[in-house]
């Protein structure tokens, strides 16, 4: 039995689950999925919604305006990642089928590599829908070293490649190509301004809205760090570059509908403030961690109201770290959100599971919501330190890692988040708990991510991350498949792989983050073995969302 936290006091969702406590005539053990359909039954559905009469009337006002706001995201994300969304639920004859569709924004199951689940599409291409289908990653590159001086323009996080009329490679903004979108969003975003009272959400509403049909986002980004009393949020625009496997050059357009905890969030506050000494700490020579995190990083914890395009499509992210800018990041550092209803649908429903079928029976009392919240918040933290860019002149570490950096980042964080928890436990600044809650639950929430597959960078991250443990003898698999932490050598895999990470990005070595995926990046057959016993389980990979006003009424 899970220990009794004060997150469950607190926390305002309403699962819509596979269960039997949720009266479904077709579960068993509390786990099958009640659709019948082995794909829907990947993801656990969960209503997102809140307290929301601990919002003010002009916030209450605001939530729908910002949800059709969002609309637009998701819009202009099927584009990215797909193309002709109509034209595709067109030619779906199976309601299953044209559900999944519309869970993965195209016809590519992302939890399973992106296999194709439609017959007749193909393969998914690396660069989704950002670049011209036939283009090719060396065309792309002649273009450039033939025409250096478009490399900002086709290198930008903000804008579409295309052919002209002569079949020529250009660059198209985003406030151009997604024209309406983006104006249809900004319009929202300034009618939701009017109704703001804090003066930092008002100006950023309004900043992100003229960055919306400008292009510019730092503005916006800055006064977003600045942005200290709201009590409800938006982030929206184009932010990650996962969705583009094949440069990482391109953001992809979503969108979060937030509501503050400022109860918690006042309680995060003092980990912000301990950043520059965690960086100093880092187990690594000084020149790869010669640059300083911005002083004006902060933790909030929120529930989330609605999700719309790349956060929405396949593995829903439970916690953000942004702005992405390493011009911000270095300036003003990041805000981490922690997203406390989509983490305890997550924590209940799949994680929890996963340790009754795959964890020592005698360490499964280590597996905890509050070390699952502190893992999550560690790792968006995480993300903060390090190094920004090469030490060697290959320029930003994203740019020289190409499309293996974010797999890297991932990895970056999950186990600095682990080396933090360690030392601020050591410092005795966390008390919660015991270390060996933390350590378990890791071991289990690797299972739980290794389960996106290789198409996220999560999942490459945590399939590294098991072979790297696994080698070092970081646990131990029992006569019964179940896995035992070892902690000591847990321990000293986390300070050596947190060594290797980020010399690899400190040099920029493309070469090295490859041959090193290559290595260890993979699912070998005890592991696949045991994944597809969760499989049997019926154990959800991940959640799907009811949302919208018309669960928060």
């Amino acid at each position: 039995m899970l220990r009794r936290t004060i997150f469950q006091c607190t926390v305002l969702l309403t699962i819509v689950c596979v269960s039997l406590a949720c009266g479904d005539p077709n579960a068993s053990g509390g786990r099958k999925g009640k659709t019948g359909d082995p794909m829907l039954d990947k993801y656990a559905t969960v209503r997102l919604t809140t307290d929301m009469g601990k919002l003010a009337p002009h916030e209450r006002k605001m939530i729908p305006i910002l949800i059709k706001a969002s609309e637009h995201m998701d819009d202009a994300f099927w584009m990215q990642a797909y193309g002709d969304k109509d034209a595709l639920m067109a030619s779906i004859d199976d309601k299953n089928k044209r559900r999944f569709a519309e869970i993965n924004y195209g016809p590519w199951d992302r939890l399973d590599n992106n296999e194709p689940f439609i017959d007749g599409v193909g393969a998914k291409p690396s660069g989704a829908n950002f670049y011209p289908q036939d283009m090719t990653k060396a065309e792309f590159e002649a273009h450039l070293a033939q025409h250096p001086e478009d490399a900002d323009q086709f290198t930008s996080l903000y804008t579409m490649i295309r052919r002209d009329e002569n079949g020529k490679l250009q660059a198209i903004p985003y406030s151009q190509f997604f024209k309406e979108q983006c104006q249809g969003a900004a319009a929202l975003l300034n009618e939701a301004a009017e109704l703001a009272k804090d003066d930092g959400l008002r100006f950023y509403l309004r900043t992100r809205a003229l960055a919306l049909i400008t292009n510019n986002y730092r503005p916006s980004d800055m006064q977003w760090m600045d942005m200290k009393n709201n009590g409800i949020d938006v982030v929206i625009g184009p932010i990650e570059n996962y969705e583009d496997q094949m440069f990482a050059h391109k953001a992809a357009f979503e969108a979060y509908v937030l509501v503050k905890d400022k109860d918690w969030s006042k309680r995060l506050e003092k980990y912000a403030a301990l950043l520059p000494g965690l960086q100093r700490d880092l187990p690594v020579d000084a020149k790869y961690k010669q640059e300083s995190p911005g002083t004006d990083s902060d933790l909030n914890a929120y529930d989330v109201v609605y999700y719309a395009g790349d956060c929405n499509a396949g593995s829903k992210t439970i916690a953000i770290n942004l702005p992405n800018d390493e011009q911000v990041q270095l300036k003003k550092g990041t805000r981490r959100l922690q997203l406390k209803n989509a983490m305890r649908a997550k924590f209940d429903k799949i994680l929890e599971p996963i340790a009754d079928v795959l964890i020592a029976k005698d360490q499964r009392k280590h597996i905890t919501f509050d070390a699952f919240f502190g893992n999550t918040m560690f790792h968006e933290v995480a993300h903060g330190l390090g190094i920004k860019n090469t030490i060697n002149g290959r320029g930003t570490v994203r740019s020289a890692l190409k499309e293996l950096g974010s797999a890297l980042e991932e990895g970056k964080a999950d186990i600095l988040g682990l080396y933090m928890v360690t030392k601020l436990r050591e410092q005795g600044e966390l008390t919660e708990g015991q270390l060996e809650d933390n350590y378990v639950t890791f071991m289990a929430g690797i299972f739980r991510s290794v389960r996106f597959g290789a198409a996220s960078a999560h999942g490459r991250a945590n399939m590294l991350r098991f072979n790297y443990f696994k080698d070092a003898g970081a646990f131990s698999r029992d006569g019964d498949g179940r896995y035992r932490v070892n902690m000591e050598k847990m321990k000293q895999a986390m300070t050596s792989l947190s060594q290797k990470i980020l010399q690899l990005q400190g040099d920029g070595d493309y070469d090295g983050v490859k041959a090193l995926m290559a290595e260890k990046g993979n699912v070998g057959p005890q592991l696949q073995e045991d994944l597809d016993r969760l499989e049997s389980a019926g154990i959800p990979v991940d959640v799907v969302f009811e949302q919208g006003m018309s669960v928060l009424r």
